[in-house]
């Protein structure tokens, strides 16, 4: 009977495989954060929409249809809800490049994210001074 005392090349090579990228872990956990925040992002997003379309409980508008206050609140929260689809997309892709050490970062998720939020920025200045709002309303400056 024979004891071992060190561990052979071939013993080694049967344990675990080697994973390629060493700071793996380091990277699957920055992968959590930014998909996070992209959540903390659309859940804004939405509820910005909700906000948009009930603010319109607190004043009575001065005309009994509806308006387009609601059509903006709708497009907010289609793209909170767009941009919790296309998070958890993004994350899991990411997810397997780093599992096969074959990340490179992407712009296009930044850039069509920052045109969404510069369109909807500019439909809430549009919105925002277009709107008449009662004179004997409180959020009107004497």
């Amino acid at each position: 009977m024979q004891l071992k005392l060190e561990s052979t090349e071939e013993d080694k090579d049967k344990k675990k495989p080697g994973r390629l990228n060493p700071s793996r872990i380091r990277d699957h956990l920055a992968n959590e954060r930014t998909y996070l925040a992209w959540m903390r992002t659309g859940i804004a997003l939405l509820g910005f929409g909700v906000v948009i379309v009930r603010l319109r409980a607190f004043q009575v508008p001065l005309i009994p249809r509806p308006g387009n206050g609601w059509k903006l609140g709708l497009v907010f929260s289609l793209v909170g809800l767009i941009t919790v689809w296309l998070s958890t997309g993004h994350y899991f892709a990411v997810r397997r490049d780093i599992e096969e050490d074959t990340y490179e970062p992407t712009d296009r998720w930044v850039l069509l994210f920052s045109l969404a939020v510069m369109i909807l920025g500019t439909g809430v200045i549009y919105f925002v001074f277009t709107t008449s709002l009662d004179p004997s309303s409180p959020l009107m400056p004497e």
